[in-house]
């Protein structure tokens, strides 16, 4: 089955990793500009999920959360949550780890924009 998001290989070591070390994990990204333009990575519920953040699905056994304001923009867009070098965001977890998360996207094909807008 298609989803809406999903994990590289190697965004998959680091969240072990950081499963290793904090335990259950949980993702958001907000969107905005600066840190909140990328996912974060929090232990599961410290970040506090409100009314206007949908579970756009899970990855790595993580559930991935993101703003409704920002779904609306990505709406069309299949996402895929990668890893890369260089600093995070100041809450993130990954921090440490001298690597930060970041969203791929492409375009949803027509036949998974009717799957997933029903």
């Amino acid at each position: 089955m298609t989803q809406r998001i999903s994990v590289t290989d190697d965004a998959i070591k680091i969240i072990d990793q950081l499963k290793e070390r904090y335990g259950p994990l949980m993702f958001h990204q907000s969107g905005g500009c600066c840190d909140g333009s990328s996912p974060m990575c929090f232990e599961n519920g410290d970040f506090k999920v409100g009314e206007s953040d949908i579970q756009l699905g899970i990855i790595a056994d993580c559930p991935f959360y993101m703003s409704r304001d920002q779904y609306d923009y990505w709406k069309h867009t299949h996402l895929t949550v990668d890893v890369t070098p260089g600093r995070g965001s100041n809450f993130s977890l990954e921090i440490p780890l001298g690597v930060r998360f970041i969203i791929r996207s492409r375009l949803l094909s027509d036949e998974e924009f009717r799957l997933f807008h029903q």
